[in-house]
């Protein structure tokens, strides 16, 4: 009976289906290395003074549906009222063709960031057409491939209008009073840590002295008004202010164009573009700007270059302001962007078209001023007889409150700001709404007939700003109007790409895992992702247990006392981070301490981020194995003892070791009176066998589209919350619309309050169908994978670094240099012939020159690992015929690849055979990858800049 018992709870975990290798070939890999157990392994690669035996006090595992079930429940507490609330956020529809082949496509959500251009020339044409659909509506000839949101876009506007600003002015940013409250507190939290003044100002009033330097404006502004700047904004310039207009698209297309009215920059939200309202994200931001300062733009730019065949090809643009190249000299921090969402906006734009467009954003003014001329005849006074889709209701304190409580009796949620209720309308807005809206302002009164009032209406857009120049006139925007021309667009754009629906994306410090189904499918439930960001809280009740139980999760996984969850990326986080630690030491009365300590081996966005965060930086050396140089360290910890903030460190180092030193390295830099903020980026090398918050770092950002399996999308979206010990806790981010955070926050960092909020249910669903056992086994795993690779490549590519028990962590750094020397063979050769076996490259030359940083993690097969090498291998041996003189030196396989099928399909006059060039393996042929570009010249797309969509005859 007992044998039937066992066999009735016998249930296949999703730990097994999530871990990649079976446990055949996990003590198969476990005799390769010498060692008889994982416990064994990681007992021996972890140093002992870290090491954490207490099993993960989190829930026992459920199964994949089970887990679905409870999240169900959870979220089935959020009550979704129809919210007319505005203030940035607007209900959408998402046309089911993106749906269904963009955000619930794994060949979509599971690109990584387009660094490798010839294998990511589909999603880099939807971001060229995203910058084209802003670049044509802001009336702004630049515009970048993204940005988190509205309030961040806002907050780099400032940062390069001080950079751009004339000589003489002051260090005071005027913001205009009307707009969005979240946007003036993020650009607030921004100015005070780079030591700049806000002064939020009348616009009707302000006069411009020399103390200032630039000038934010909102258009339409947050309580609806739409203003022509036009003479403001001339006045500013005259005086030499930069000036930014916060703008929205879809007003765009009926309103004058930023540029229209001298505007030098615009930012703004795509979020009206078919992106949920998430309870606040993940949201793409815009950022347009002049000719003359493209160079200047923060954020990553997709551009246009030249292949090796003459054929046009995508690329990352300005790649030298990328920050593993100019670090603290670093205009931006390339990491914040937002692509998968920038992607659906574009095809948004691409499947409506410019006169789709027009005609939902002249429906939803028309439905405005119907309401508008409505509310007036029932005896209400509005803000402003000139408005786009938002009416600002003038009324004192008790009847606000009344009206309020009437509508959320009626399951209506309005907005509220200063002296007025707003009401905002958007795509879903339709004449029943209207009317029902109508109904709670009358009070009893008869409602008035709809047609009456459409006839009576008036203008509600002066003329001087109805937009009369056009826009998305390319053929691209003009095409795919049908659902079986948008669906195959889709496709296409979908083959152009490598995501790991393909095959392993072996990328060291990126951490390139499982993103489950079941763990992508809460996403799309209207209860997770249908929610405006300022409801009342009690209508999330489901996100607030969400949130708890997630803080509380990510608190016992990593020792940390306290989470915030508002840092919507990995380089938000390391800025939430460190304006933490700032204010810590205000607070100590030790606010001069500014000085912050980073090893030469950081990744790049740790040096942009403290220098974003006011900090001044000083590098520490690394030794010949790649640790921290603790001499240098003590040397220059107490050198600066008077002003250390804090010491960055990425644990386990960005050369991929666990180092041994890491709590001396921590009393270093307590003893001299800073704080040691840690890096999550390598976090997936310790969930399970130490704790972060138990060793020594007083705060560490967890990247959770990398240990916690939220996707990566192409290089956005992410979510980076922070841990922070008990002493940092009241100093976490905060918000000035919803009570969160601590009380004695550092403002927002970003316009939600909990950043990307529809996306931490993906963590969740992870933890909880992992378990306490099965996190620490998929860190085993990722570790064990890591090191049989270290040992399979090793005779052809040396590993360059290893902890003293000759073991590496979650990734290795294999040597390239040797190859370089005998036979002329490149980095970026093995990359792009790696393409032509179906692979997108590892992390390449950093943070060694001449090396590639491989990262396996726990999700991928041995077959797949065994795939992988035997490529490594097999491309060594092409080397090799090189070094032997049977191949040439400037005309060999690697130097010409990766091979299109165009070039294969062409003439042919090369010393290698097309059948090695194209199935140098067997496997290939089951599964060809083809490269649609071949290789692309990025020198000469950074001379020739062009950033919006080319001539149609690139498309043919």
């Amino acid at each position: 009976m007992s044998h039937v018992w066992e066999k009735a709870n016998d249930v296949q975990q999703f730990s097994g289906r999530h871990i990649g290798p079976s446990d055949s070939d996990v003590q198969a890999m476990l005799q390769e290395l010498g060692y008889a157990s994982l416990d064994e392994l990681t007992r021996t690669a972890l140093p002992k003074a870290i090491q954490d035996t207490a099993l993960l006090d989190l829930p026992a595992a459920l199964q994949e549906h089970e887990a679905l079930a409870e999240l169900k429940r959870i979220m089935s507490q959020n009550k979704l009222n129809r919210s007319y609330i505005g203030l940035g956020y607007y209900d959408t529809v998402t046309p089911s063709v993106v749906l269904r082949n963009i955000i619930e496509n794994p060949a979509w959500y599971t690109q990584y960031t387009p660094y490798q251009a010839e294998i990511a020339q589909g999603r880099m044409e939807a971001l060229i057409n995203f910058q084209t659909m802003v670049s044509d509506l802001t009336g702004l000839p630049f515009s970048n491939a993204s940005l988190l949101d509205e309030g961040t876009a806002a907050a780099e506007a400032m940062s390069m209008s001080r950079d751009l600003a004339a000589e003489g002015l002051g260090d005071v940013y005027y913001i205009a009073q009307n707009c969005l409250p979240q946007t003036i507190e993020v650009v607030r939290t921004r100015a005070l840590a780079l030591g700049l003044k806000v002064s939020v100002v009348d616009p009707q009033k302000v006069n411009f002295g020399s103390e200032a330097f630039g000038l934010l404006l909102q258009y339409p502004a947050a309580d609806g008004r739409v203003e022509d700047y036009r003479n403001l904004i001339a006045q500013a310039k005259n005086k030499g202010l930069i000036v930014t207009l916060a703008t929205d698209l879809l007003a765009l297309c009926v309103l004058a164009a930023p540029g229209e009215l001298g505007a030098d920059i615009a930012v703004g939200s795509s979020q009206r573009f078919g992106v949920p309202l998430g309870y606040g994200g993940p949201h793409a931001g815009f950022f347009a700007t002049k000719d003359e300062f493209k160079r200047r733009m923060p954020g990553r730019i997709i551009g246009v270059s030249k292949d090796a065949n003459g054929q046009n090809g995508f690329r990352l643009s300005l790649q030298t302001r990328e920050q593993h190249i100019r670090r603290d000299k670093a205009t931006s921090n390339i990491c914040t962007a937002q692509v998968l969402l920038a992607i659906m906006a574009s095809m948004y734009a691409v499947y409506h078209g410019p006169k789709g467009l027009k005609r939902i954003a002249e429906r939803t003014h028309a439905l405005t001023r119907v309401l508008g001329t409505g509310l007036k005849k029932l005896g209400y006074a509005l803000k402003s007889e000139n408005y786009f889709d938002t009416l600002a209701v003038k009324l004192d304190q008790a009847q606000a409150d009344g009206l309020m409580r009437a509508a959320l009796a009626k399951n209506v949620n309005l907005g509220r700001l200063d002296d007025s209720v707003l009401i905002a309308l958007d795509e879903k807005a339709d004449a029943q709404q209207v009317s029902e809206l109508l109904s709670i302002f009358a009070e009893g009164k008869p409602v008035p007939v709809l047609k009456d009032l459409a006839a009576a209406a008036g203008e509600a857009i002066p003329a001087a700003l109805v937009r009369t120049s056009a826009y998305l006139q390319h053929p691209i925007f003009n095409s795919y109007q049908s659902e079986s021309e948008m669906m195959r667009y889709i496709r296409k754009l979908e083959s152009r790409d490598l995501s790991l629906t393909r095959s392993m994306i072996p990328l060291g410090s990126c951490t390139m895992k499982l993103n489950a189904a079941s763990e992508l499918l809460p996403i799309t439930w209207p209860e997770v992702n249908g929610l405006h960001p300022f409801v009342p809280v009690d209508q999330a009740k489901g996100y607030k247990q969400l949130f708890e139980q997630l803080e509380n999760y990510l608190a016992v996984c990593t020792g940390f006392d306290a989470i915030s969850l508002q840092p919507n990326s990995g380089a938000q986080g390391e800025y939430a981070g460190l304006l933490v630690i700032n204010k810590f030491h205000e607070s100590q009365g030790q606010g001069h301490r500014k000085v912050c300590l980073i090893p030469s081996s950081a990744h790049g966005t740790n040096p942009a981020s403290a220098v974003m965060a006011g900090m001044q930086v000083i590098v520490v050396k690394c030794d010949n194995d790649g640790n921290i140089d603790l001499a240098d360290l003590k040397t220059k910890a107490v050198e600066h003892k008077n002003d250390l903030a804090a010491l960055m460190i990425t644990y386990p180092s960005t050369h991929g070791v666990f180092e041994e030193e890491i709590v001396q390295i921590c009393n270093i830099i307590h003893e001299n009176g800073g704080q040691v903020y840690m890096d999550g980026a390598n976090l997936n090398a310790q969930i399970g066998l130490c704790r972060p918050g138990k060793y020594g770092p007083d705060v560490c950002h967890l990247n959770l589209h990398k240990t916690f399996c939220i996707p990566h999308g192409g290089g956005g979206p992410g979510v980076g919350p922070i841990g922070v010990k008990k002493h940092l806790a009241p100093f976490l981010p905060n918000h000035p619309l919803v009570k969160m955070g601590g009380d004695k926050g550092v403002g927002p960092i970003a316009a939600a309050p909990w950043g990307s909020a529809s996306i931490l249910p993906i963590s969740w669903m992870y933890i909880r169908m992992m378990g306490p056992d099965g996190l620490k086994k998929a860190t085993q795993v990722a570790i064990l994978n890591a090191n049989y690779m270290a040992k399979r490549l090793d005779s052809s590519f040396p590993v360059v670094y290893r902890a003293k028990n000759g073991l590496v962590a979650h990734e290795c750094i294999v040597d390239l240099k040797e190859v370089k020397k005998t036979a002329d063979v490149s980095v970026d050769d093995i990359a792009k012939r790696l393409i032509d076996y179906g692979y997108h490259a590892p992390t390449v030359s950093w943070p060694v020159p001449n090396t590639m940083m491989i990262e396996p993690t726990e999700s991928e097969s041995k077959a797949e690992l065994d795939r992988f090498c035997e490529t490594m291998i097999s491309i060594r041996n092409e080397i090799r015929e090189v070094e032997q003189g049977k191949a040439p030196k400037d005309n060999n396989v690697l130097k010409h690849a990766p091979h299109t099928a165009a070039v294969l399909t062409g003439g042919w006059d090369r010393p290698y055979s097309r059948e090695q060039a194209a199935f140098p393996k067997a496997w290939v042929k089951e599964n060809k990858f083809w490269p649609y570009v071949g290789r692309v010249d990025n020198a000469y797309g950074d001379r020739n800049l062009v950033c919006t969509c080319p001539d149609i005859s690139s498309y043919s």
